[in-house]
């Protein structure tokens, strides 16, 4: 086909958005709205697997150092807890730091004992110790118990364990609602498109008549699906950018509430912003191109 003929094609195809305008916008609106709730629903299980993540971060590995250790040995197994791979953040506890840390966690009539003692020599240096991956935290911290001056070192993989499980269970959670808002909004869209196509049915049929080849009549409802699918697709992106800065903002602003249950960790929307209008115009042009083809083979089967 030469270039003229595509060309000629291609603007039949913009052309009969604005000549099936109603036809058009009620496609529109069914990509539109497929396209928010699956998107939706993608951004809420990476939040919700970001805000697992966080919480994950709160399970640290308390390390306990000898009291008689020197402060150049301190430095050393600093160093040496920082060359362990799964490590990630090191926090350096002091004597003083870890007799304070004692007094807020004893109740008020406890904390008379206090009053009794004389400096904190006899507390132990230590770290707090983040970890990279949480699912292995049980075998960093056998890691470290082994480092010399190290007296202990405890972790609680127990919680690492409910986390683990926690995130499969959402994954697969998440998984199950993406899939099954994708097959409604496929059938949606097809039904769609398929009412679409059936109000133009003489149309194509008449062009089959006079001798015109599938591909022909065709290409036209292809440029009207793809073009339809873009503007939904970009529908569907400002809307979702401007739903969930409004979300994003109310939540950052209970900074303090949000970040004891991990939930500062909310992905901000500049971090997903080009991959989401990248499926989004992707996804829309190519389900509304695909799907308007396919629904016109039935009345091209003349």
């Amino acid at each position: 086909m030469k270039i003229s003929g595509i060309k000629y094609l291609v603007n039949q195809g913009v052309e009969n958005i604005w000549k099936n305008k109603m036809m058009a916008f009620a496609t529109f609106c069914v990509l539109l709205i497929s396209l928010l709730l699956v998107g939706v629903a993608g951004l809420f299980y990476i939040n919700i697997n970001s805000m697992i993540l966080g919480l994950s971060d709160k399970n640290e590995i308390a390390v306990y150092l000898d009291i008689d250790t020197p402060q150049e040995r301190v430095t050393e197994v600093e160093n040496e807890l920082r060359l362990i791979d799964n490590v990630d953040k090191v926090v350096f506890i002091s004597k003083q730091q870890a007799l304070e840390r004692m007094q807020n966690q004893i109740a008020s009539k406890g904390r008379a004992i206090f009053n009794y003692i004389d400096g904190y020599d006899f507390m132990p240096d230590g770290f707090s110790i983040t970890v990279k991956d949480n699912d292995i935290i049980e075998e960093t911290t056998a890691r470290i118990a082994q480092i010399t001056n190290v007296q202990d070192a405890q972790s609680s993989p127990k919680v690492a364990e409910f986390l683990r499980e926690l995130r499969q269970v959402v994954s697969l959670i998440a998984g199950a609602i993406i899939v099954a808002l994708a097959v409604v909004s496929m059938i949606m869209i097809s039904n769609t498109n398929k009412a679409s196509v059936y109000a133009r049915r003489e149309e194509i049929q008449i062009m089959k008549y006079v001798g015109a080849t599938n591909s022909f009549i065709r290409m036209p409802f292809f440029v009207e699906g793809m073009v339809t699918g873009l503007f939904a697709g970009t529908g569907a992106f400002f809307i979702t950018m401007s739903v969930y800065n409004a979300v994003y903002k109310i939540l950052t602003e209970r900074g303090a509430l949000m970040n004891a249950f991990g939930i500062g960790n909310i992905i901000p929307f500049e971090d997903v912003r080009l991959p989401l209008i990248a499926c989004y115009l992707a996804a829309g042009s190519l389900i509304g191109a695909i799907g308007s083809v396919i629904s016109t083979r039935r009345h091209i089967d003349v």
